[in-house]
């Protein structure tokens, strides 16, 4: 679009310079009482008649620029894979219980880390992942995150192509984007559309759930779960992981994890094995028409502050009741959803400063966030040695849980299906 513009401004500068041109040869070459008015606006409707309509300048007028999706797609090919997940309490896309489920998942190091939705994975016993050059490698679980429908695997393998994350703020509406996956099995799918909307919240995440999801209308279809979104660089802007159906395929709507929430989660998972997700310690609403009204806002967006917890890092900060929250950590934020979506990027101990408005007054708060148990600690888990031998993931407990339940001790994070702790039945956030 840049290039257009400047072709314009040089075609507009012709077009002056012609029509001094025509000026200076009337005035001083022919005599002044020659001079004709009518003469010079036709020069210069001539002019932008030349501009304007001729066909030797329709090509580099066009309302669009082309553009080229081939060498994002064969960048982003090599690094999507098939994701099989099998197991006996696997259910399908309508909830009946199934032997295997599949889809698709982003290698994001050339050691072999793969990205993929939780829900592809969930309760599965045994994954499988092919290449995108047909190779078979058994991949394990390093973590995984309901919230967010983000899960993260390792397969032992080396100097692997992989996708780069971008920054998804940055992604605009209207851009052009592409889904790759398996749709139905159909290795390495491309499909192309453009961003419909941001930060949409479509009520399909369990409790608490992140979503603020990039919606776009590239064709996405069962199999595509977990598969890479990308833009015309070949940089990995989402994690395809739903549509919204009727029919349960595709009908001009499918939604992605912007890559900065994927990113912080892979990230967290990779280090601690679970997600460090920082909390405000407040309720939120989104702004409507007639709070906007109540609390004299100028325009109808932000987020309402319904309520804040006692001693949470909001309520030491100074944050009230009403309060309306417009950025954080100067990103505007117009919806709960948008704010969700920020506030995840960050981990427990981490300070944000957030823009409100106040009585008509914009004002900035700093709050240190804290953990679900309101404390700033961050928790790792443990899965190796007799942990891994016993079939259970475990956690330290924090300093809460110590204080309240006993002084040492591990919390359960998961139970392997089939495995000696699997057979006692025995469920997440058992105290041991």
């Amino acid at each position: 679009m840049n290039n257009k513009r400047l072709f314009i401004s040089f075609l507009l500068v012709n077009m002056v310079i012609t029509s001094g041109m025509l000026l200076f040869y009337h005035i001083f070459i022919l005599k002044p009482d020659t001079i004709d008015s009518k003469i010079v606006n036709r020069s210069i409707r001539a002019a932008e008649n030349e501009i304007l309509f001729s066909d030797r300048f329709e090509k580099l007028m066009k309302t669009a620029v082309p553009s080229d999706f081939i060498n994002a797609a064969s960048i982003s090919r090599k690094a999507v894979v098939f994701v099989q997940a099998k197991g006996d309490r696997i259910q399908n896309a309508f909830g009946s219980p199934f032997s295997s489920s599949s889809g698709s998942g982003v290698i994001i190091s050339a050691d072999g880390y793969i990205v993929t939705n939780h829900h592809v994975i969930k309760d599965a016993s045994k994954i499988e992942i092919t290449l995108n050059d047909n190779r078979v490698f058994e991949a394990s679980v390093v973590g995984s995150d309901p919230n967010t429908d983000i899960a993260l695997l390792k397969i032992v393998a080396q100097n692997l192509d992989f996708l780069i994350f971008s920054n998804s703020d940055s992604l605009m509406i209207g851009e052009w984007v592409m889904a790759v996956g398996n749709p139905f099995r159909l290795q390495s799918t491309v499909t192309a559309g453009i961003v419909s909307a941001k930060a949409r919240n479509i009520n399909l995440l369990e409790n608490q759930g992140i979503e603020s999801f990039i919606q776009t209308d590239a064709a996405v279809n069962p199999g595509n779960s977990g598969g890479a979104l990308i833009n015309t660089k070949g940089d990995l802007v989402g994690i395809c992981t739903a549509i919204q159906s009727n029919s349960g395929q595709y009908e001009g709507f499918s939604f992605a994890v912007p890559s900065n929430l994927a990113r912080k989660v892979v990230a967290d998972l990779r280090e601690f094995g679970v997600v460090q997700r920082g909390w405000l310690g407040v309720e939120i609403e989104n702004v409507t028409n007639q709070s906007a009204r109540s609390l004299n806002l100028n325009e109808v967006k932000g987020v309402l502050i319904a309520s804040v917890a006692h001693n949470s890092g909001a309520s030491e900060a100074g944050i009230k009741v009403n309060d309306v929250v417009v950025k954080v950590n100067q990103t505007e934020v117009s919806s709960t959803s948008e704010l969700m979506e920020q506030i995840g990027n960050y981990r427990p101990g981490d300070a944000v400063s957030l823009t409100i408005i106040r009585n008509g007054n914009k004002i900035e708060k700093e709050i240190t966030l804290r953990n679900q148990l309101n404390s700033t600690d961050l928790i790792g888990t443990l899965s190796d040695g007799i942990f891994e031998e016993l079939g259970v993931e475990v956690r330290d407990a924090d300093k809460y849980e110590k204080a309240v339940f006993a002084p040492s001790g591990v919390i359960v994070v998961s139970v392997k299906n089939r495995s000696i702790i699997g057979a006692t039945r025995m469920e997440r956030d058992t105290l041991l």
